[in-house]
């Protein structure tokens, strides 16, 4: 991951398919629902997507992206890509970049299981956290537009939006802890971890007090957005398969994550100082995101910080769990899983 930055989201890794599917029956069902559609078809998978296989369509008329739940068996309510869907399409329009979705098919007969097409997306794709392939006096306004956008997504009036059966509303910290708690004790063949079972136990009585609901990402980070090829401006929001609605502060302190998160896990700084960089303190980034949203500040940030290493915790476990059962779709999924025992180390340290 560290020190490259994509030109163009198409060359952000793609090769040949590696979950396979009936091309010719994708092929006839475009053909049917996708306005606007002409053949031939080409198809290659992007070597990201560790949670839900990304494919690279190509034909005479364009290129798209689609986006499939992973073959095999999953985890009960995981891998829903028709909730990717239904978001993105619902932003449509708002202050929060996302893709133009083409078309969405809920019939597993297909390929085998749902799916969606949207637009490619043409841009840059960060995934070095410290942005250091820009040049130093660049690399802030980059991070200040992620800020700009999450805090734009957290405005979102989800009713208007036609999103107020998205999640329910308030309680979503006992929910997620309860939720990923779950998943992480259901998942036997992926194995226990004292540090992840101490957090079971403990997160649910430190929940603060007070409580808000908005739009959340579930997974907002700078590797996630692709930016225009030349402005420090996002152009698309990816990857929005842990969207619902949510506390605001619990996605933005995932979000903030980077500036501690070690950098060979998930893109982060692991500790650098940011300044050093050319980037924001935590301190201003904090400040500029309390603006946006009109706070005033944000207690009890050790608490969202635990909670959220905790639940990408779980969600490694998860991937974990994929590669001992073989149906891992991401060639990176095995050092994801051999990273879980230190994300749950991190969780634990905030107690």
């Amino acid at each position: 991951m560290a020190g490259e930055t994509d030109i163009t989201a198409a060359n952000s890794g793609v090769g040949a398919m590696r979950t396979v599917f009936n091309v010719g029956a994708l092929e006839s069902w475009l053909s049917a629902h996708m306005d606007g559609w002409r053949g031939p078809l080409t198809v290659e998978q992007f070597k990201g997507g560790q949670s839900n296989p990304t494919y690279r369509l190509t034909t005479p008329a364009g290129r798209y992206v689609l986006r499939r739940k992973p073959a095999g068996p999953v985890l009960k309510g995981a891998h829903d890509v028709l909730r990717e869907a239904r978001v993105q399409q619902a932003l449509a329009g708002s202050d929060v970049p996302v893709a133009r979705i083409h078309a969405v098919c809920e019939d597993d007969g297909i390929i085998g299981s749902p799916f969606y097409i949207m637009d490619m997306v043409e841009g840059r794709v960060f995934w070095d956290a410290s942005l250091s392939a820009l040049p130093m006096g660049e690399r802030a306004a980059c991070y200040d537009e992620t800020n700009r956008v999450i805090a734009a997504l957290h405005r979102v009036d989800y009713g208007a939006a036609g999103l107020e059966n998205y999640g329910r509303p308030g309680n979503y910290f006992a929910r997620q802890i309860k939720r990923w708690s779950e998943q992480y004790l259901a998942d036997e063949l992926a194995g226990r971890d004292p540090m992840m079972d101490a957090m079971v136990a403990w997160l649910p009585g430190a929940i603060p007090d007070g409580d808000e609901t908005s739009i959340v990402h579930g997974d907002f980070r700078i590797d996630n957005a692709i930016f225009h090829p030349t402005q420090p401006r996002i152009l698309a929001v990816l990857d929005w398969e842990l969207s619902t609605l949510g506390h605001p502060l619990a996605d933005f302190a995932y979000h903030a994550m980077v500036y501690s998160m070690p950098p060979d896990i998930v893109a982060g700084l692991g500790g650098a100082d940011p300044v050093a960089l050319g980037l924001p303190s935590l301190e201003d980034y904090i400040a500029a995101y309390c603006r946006r949203t009109g706070r005033g500040s944000i207690d009890h940030w050790n608490f969202y910080l635990a909670f959220n290493y905790f639940r990408l915790a779980a969600i490694f476990h998860g991937i974990k769990g994929r590669v001992l059962r073989g149906n891992a779709s991401n060639a990176q999924a095995a050092q994801r899983a051999q990273a879980f025992p230190r994300l749950a180390r991190l969780a634990h340290s905030f107690i």
